[in-house]
């Protein structure tokens, strides 16, 4: 699987520079600032020990696009022999400073975007290796050493004269023997003490940079990707974690039977951003992939549900033994069986987002779950028309709104993914039980005091449910509220009895405040006139609305709130009787028994 050689860095650079060593296009950019440049450089100049790199043999056929490391230039057709995994910042530091003509783009301390050339001070390199850090010398693009706040020149570097002047020694030339020669020759004629000087010079930091040996695991080319990819991760400790999507993206781009029918590699970021915005556009909920932004449905759960579908059909034509999407099977995903699935796919996520649209969640911060969407997906994909009958679409509301409201999809998901997809499929068609997401989800009552944010995917249910059993806003009150309106409307979750009035009253404890009991949706308009107990402005609202009392009781009411409670400002009674009010819609939505409650006790038994 992988042997280790020591590489002499002389030759390993001179591969990159013809493009024998190349980049997989996974790795990200090379971000190295100045001091680490010259650090890395008096590593080598004292043959101290680098550090290893790893590379995967590629077989003349790279399973990756690749790319040159940063500075490299060949021709754009050029096959690698080796891809480097590990080493990235390391190599190309050294190359553009050892191996080429040219200033180093890089960025001083403060982060600014630099150019610099890199020299080593001969006396000083030739002193105690302590010295060698500051014997490493970064010089500007335009050569000139100053001082004095740029105003006195120290040393002009743009000859030979200069550099041998100034005993600074030009690295980018190290592994030129010819050009050694020649400014060793300028050197040694400008002072006597040079002969000498020269002499240490070449046996202390020449001889250790032209022999430097760089130890080298290379991975098979016969390597699978699964193994690259947590190899790549595990050696990458310090940098972010390598997202399957960009794996997929170099493989794909670098599948030759693609390039070769089409003329072009497969772009597969340009392919997500255009399934994405159509998505986002029919269905908002989906979220947004502007210039720098994408959030909602990612690219993760998009290839998780290819992968749903992928693996469930070799299943049933016996070419696989269960339904997954784990890492590996993303990593395994051929390009052909993408493109096969990925228009299925969307169309079925489409479809979500309807169905999403018809339990009243339609803005992608309402959304309980991201990650439920995947399964839903997946068994829209596989079953097709058949989810769009009465009875299937019944279970699969019933299915929703367990998992929402029971909170299972809070953990580890992928494998709830899987038993999702089987069992609901087989309940839908009539050859199997209910999944287990419908059976073991139960809300318990205590869980209404401590949903109290966004942050909890049970919050957001029963917000939209209250938008679904048709709450009629206290503004806007021709109607129920629809999703179309919220945004126009300015809906979102408002206190009902505020907040600095409850908690005066010293009763946030037992009830809490904050908790969904104590909140409804309503319009920016409506909520700018909640301001004190309710008592004083139910009979503004009604007037401002033209309606009599008894009809604007009507419309509290579709919000499961008993308005005499709300003359009456009390806040406990209140409390108790919408908490069983919730309950009773709750369990309504996951298909439970409705809970019989004991009222007798001034709160609700929990």
């Amino acid at each position: 699987m992988a042997g280790l050689d020591n590489v002499r860095l002389k030759k390993l650079l001179a591969d990159v520079a013809s493009g024998g060593v190349q980049l997989p296009d996974f790795q990200r950019d090379w971000k190295w600032q100045d001091d680490r440049v010259r650090a890395i450089i008096a590593t080598v100049t004292l043959d101290y020990p680098l550090g290893v790199v790893m590379t995967l043999e590629t077989g003349g056929a790279s399973p990756f696009r690749s790319s040159a490391l940063t500075g490299a230039q060949f021709p754009e057709e050029t096959e690698p022999s080796l891809l480097l995994l590990d080493g990235q910042q390391r190599l190309t530091s050294l190359f553009q400073a050892l191996f080429q003509n040219e200033p180093v783009k890089t960025k001083d301390q403060r982060g600014n975007p630099v150019q610099r050339w890199y020299y080593v001070d001969i006396e000083r390199a030739v002193g105690s290796p302590a010295d060698r850090d500051e014997a490493i010398v970064s010089v500007p693009e335009d050569k000139i050493l100053r001082t004095n706040f740029a105003r006195d020149v120290v040393h002009d570097l743009t000859s030979t004269v200069g550099e041998c002047a100034a005993g600074l020694f030009p690295l980018h030339i190290v592994f030129d023997t010819p050009a050694v020669n020649s400014w060793r020759r300028v050197y040694e004629k400008a002072d006597d003490r040079h002969f000498d000087l020269w002499s240490r010079f070449e046996e202390q930091v020449l001889e250790h940079v032209r022999s430097f040996q760089v130890p080298m695991i290379k991975l098979a080319a016969s390597t699978s990707m699964d193994a690259v990819c947590a190899v790549f991760e595990r050696v990458n400790t310090g940098g972010l974690p390598l997202d399957v999507f960009e794996l997929l993206t170099a493989t794909y781009a670098g599948d030759r039977a693609y390039r070769e029918r089409e003329g072009t590699y497969y772009q597969l970021p340009q392919v997500w951003q255009g399934i994405k915005a159509g998505l986002a556009e029919q269905h908002p909920v989906f979220g947004r992939m502007d210039v720098g932004v994408d959030d909602g449905l990612s690219s993760s759960d998009f290839l998780q549900a290819v992968a749903l579908v992928r693996t469930w059909l070799r299943k049933q034509d016996g070419l696989g033994t269960g339904v997954s999407c784990k890492r590996r099977d993303l990593l395994e995903l051929p390009l052909a069986d993408f493109e096969k699935l990925a228009p299925l796919l969307t169309d079925a996520f489409a479809w979500v987002g309807a169905f999403l649209e018809r339990q009243s969640i339609v803005r992608v911060t309402d959304l309980p779950y991201r990650t439920q969407l995947v399964p839903l997906a997946a068994v829209r994909a596989i079953l097709g028309s058949e989810t769009d009958t009465l009875g299937a679409e019944d279970m699969i509301t019933q299915w929703y709104w367990c998992g929402v409201l029971g909170e299972m999809y809070g953990g580890s998901t992928e494998t709830r993914f899987t038993r999702d997809v089987e069992q609901l499929v087989a309940w839908i068609r009539r050859v199997g039980v209910a999944p287990e997401t419908v059976t073991d989800a139960y809300f318990f009552s205590e869980r209404l005091d401590t949903l109290t944010t966004r942050n909890s995917a049970a919050y957001k249910g029963i917000y939209a449910l209250l938008i679904k059993q048709g709450a009629v806003d206290w503004h806007y009150t021709n109607a129920p509220l629809k999703p179309a309106l919220l945004d126009e409307y300015g809906v979102d979750i408002r206190h009902v009895f505020p907040r600095a009035w409850v908690r005066k009253r010293g009763t946030d404890n037992r009830y809490p405040v904050n908790s969904i009991v104590n909140k409804t949706p309503l319009s920016l308009r409506a909520a700018q006139s909640l301001t004190g107990p309710p008592a004083s402005w139910l009979d503004s609202l009604a007037m401002a609305a033209d309606m009599r009392r008894e009809w604007f009781d009507d419309v509290i009411a579709t919000h499961l709130i008993d308005p005499y409670l709300l003359r009456e400002n009390d806040y406990e009674t209140f409390y108790v009787a919408r908490a069983e009010q919730l309950m009773n819609m709750v369990y309504a939505a996951m298909g439970k028994r409705t809970i019989l409650r004991d009222l007798t006790d001034d709160k609700a038994v929990r």
